[in-house]
């Protein structure tokens, strides 16, 4: 017959294991836990520089649109920059670059303007490095465009 030491013995070791392995799955934690909030912070920063893709491709359309309707070469300019800023407000960290890449302003041509800035990316980790993108796009010159 077992007495109740052996008892209990038997208990504890179905039930809890050897007594020296109390506190080690706090110091996994510890260790563990800024591991997974860095990976954590690390997708987060990669989905910013995904949505500032996006955004940008976003504003180049828009600018290449919005210059596309003009009446000239100069309003066309500064109604894309005035487009490409407006919807890049909130994910440039700098400031909004806008080029033409297209030749002239003619009739049934295409209007293609490129859009570039920095996004703010990975410096909400501590990375501070400088990512600029870039997007292009082109519009059709409107034949039916703004004549006055």
């Amino acid at each position: 017959m077992r007495g109740p030491r052996a008892l209990l013995g038997a208990v504890r070791d179905r039930v809890g294991g050897d007594h020296r392995d109390r506190g080690l799955s706090t110091i996994e934690v510890v260790i563990l836990a800024p591991v997974m909030i860095l990976f954590i912070l690390v997708l987060v920063a990669f989905g910013q520089l995904v949505d500032g893709r996006g955004a940008l491709d976003g504003a180049a359309r828009d600018a290449a649109r919005a210059g596309s309707i003009q009446k000239d070469h100069a309003t066309a300019m500064a109604e894309a920059r005035k487009a490409a800023e407006a919807d890049l407000g909130d994910v440039c960290s700098g400031p909004v670059n806008v080029t033409q890449t297209s030749t002239g302003f003619e009739p049934d041509t295409l209007f293609t303007v490129e859009v570039s800035c920095e996004v703010r990316g990975l410096a909400m980790i501590g990375l501070d490095v400088p990512t600029t993108l870039r997007s292009s796009f082109s519009s059709p010159l409107d034949p039916f465009r703004r004549t006055a």
